[in-house]
């Protein structure tokens, strides 16, 4: 297996920003593949406690081979920082 991650962020200011973190899977041994392209959205909301990270980022498959390949992911995800008083 070989796995290759490109991302790439571009921050738009007030704490919104574009992202694209998509992962490329090949299965050498088995000849499949499948290679998605991300392009999502996020925001960093800062409140007294916390740092809160929130994105959605559709994936869609511009490559594949083998049975059961996905044609869409939808990538969610929340990160938290707790502020150290």
């Amino acid at each position: 297996m070989l796995a290759v991650q490109p991302f790439y962020f571009f921050q738009l200011g007030g704490g919104l920003y574009v992202r694209g973190s998509a992962v490329a899977v090949f299965d050498i041994e088995n000849d499949t593949y499948n290679v998605p392209v991300g392009l999502g959205i996020g925001k960093v909301v800062p409140t007294s406690t916390a740092v809160f990270n929130l994105f959605v980022e559709p994936q869609y498959t511009i490559l594949s081979r083998g049975a059961g390949q996905p044609e869409l992911q939808i990538f969610v995800g929340v990160n938290t920082q707790f502020v150290k008083k």
